[in-house]
């Protein structure tokens, strides 16, 4: 195999994505893949059950991330409501822990309707990370869209330069969308323009082809419409589906390289997790003391606070739980 999907959403993009990690197994065995990457929305809910679950199964992990990024994470205005995709894939383990502070920040301190992030937090974190341009809502096909051909140029060179040269790469898709079908040559005119190598995805929702009417369901859950209302949310295509590498193949006949290249990321990214030890935060203190005698401290302090006069059953519990 020549090709690894790097574009994907498992049940954990919650009410969107309809790949089941199980099947997903057996989809991409019976396809005779190797690798597969995960890149929910925002999140890491799936990766360590995706990451076990391809171990099992002799198929390579790529444990990445579809990110929410905005122009300034703390900003709350409507505006701000405006975001653009882009999918982080964790090269090695700094990459991973990157993911993870990524993510967090995005939850923590970015959250406005969505688990945002913006490209300074994203330059603080970039190490170990590889980005791929994402779908029709990242930054490039939005702006190309618009008629905004050099602004997109400066942006990817903006993108090559916070990633690092070689670990940005503009993303191809073909869903059978007017607008995939009108950014396609711009998005390859960017490519020679600029040297960012192109690489060829498909945005997998769903198993197969007969599985989008189920993914529409899920859509409908999500924003509280009904298959019946003419006005809902919808993907205006069948394509969402875990393609094979001939049908990738037939639908970019004059880039096999840019099909290829997947393989080679994928290949780049190497996370192993260790789950025969117990990994516990470190904590630093003013004083000499051990961690566990900093928690018992900190915890009594804090049952006087919320408990100053009658701590009885409160002071139990707390011995009880620091026992555990």
């Amino acid at each position: 195999m020549s090709f690894a999907h790097l574009h994907l959403h498992t049940e954990y993009s919650l009410l969107d994505g309809a790949c089941r990690i199980g099947p997903l197994m057996e989809r991409l065995r019976e396809l005779g893949m190797d690798a597969c990457a995960v890149t929910d929305h925002g999140a890491l809910y799936g990766a360590i059950d995706f990451y076990k679950a391809c171990k099992s199964n002799g198929i390579h992990p790529v444990i990445g991330c579809e990110v929410y990024v905005c122009n300034d994470m703390d900003e709350k205005k409507t505006v701000a409501r405006e975001y653009s995709h882009l999918i982080l894939l964790s090269e090695n383990m700094q990459g991973y822990r990157n993911l993870m502070k990524l993510s967090s920040e995005g939850f923590t301190r970015g959250f406005y309707y969505k688990p945002r992030i913006d490209l300074k937090l994203l330059e603080k974190h970039s190490g170990g990370l590889i980005a791929l341009s994402a779908c029709l809502s990242g930054e490039l096909p939005k702006m190309l869209l618009e008629g905004r051909y050099e602004d997109a140029k400066s942006h990817a060179l903006l993108m090559q330069r916070i990633m690092g040269r070689g670990n940005y790469f503009i993303e191809l898709m073909d869903h059978a969308l007017r607008e995939e079908k009108m950014v396609l040559p711009q998005l390859i005119r960017l490519s020679e323009d600029t040297g960012i190598p192109l690489a060829v995805t498909n945005d997998c929702h769903y198993l197969r082809r007969e599985d989008a009417r189920a993914q529409e369901v899920l859509m409908c859950i999500q924003t509280g419409k009904t298959l019946e209302d003419g006005q809902r949310m919808r993907m205006e295509t069948e394509e969402l589906y875990v393609k094979g590498e001939e049908e990738m193949r037939r639908l970019f006949p004059h880039l096999g390289d840019a099909i290829e290249r997947t393989e080679q990321i994928a290949k780049r990214c190497s996370v192993d997790f260790d789950f025969s030890s117990h990994h516990l935060p470190h904590y630093l203190s003013d004083t000499a003391e051990s961690n566990r005698d900093l928690l018992v401290r900190l915890c009594r302090e804090g049952l006087r606070k919320r408990y100053p006069a009658q701590p009885g059953e409160a002071s139990e519990r707390l011995e009880y739980e620091l026992e555990v």
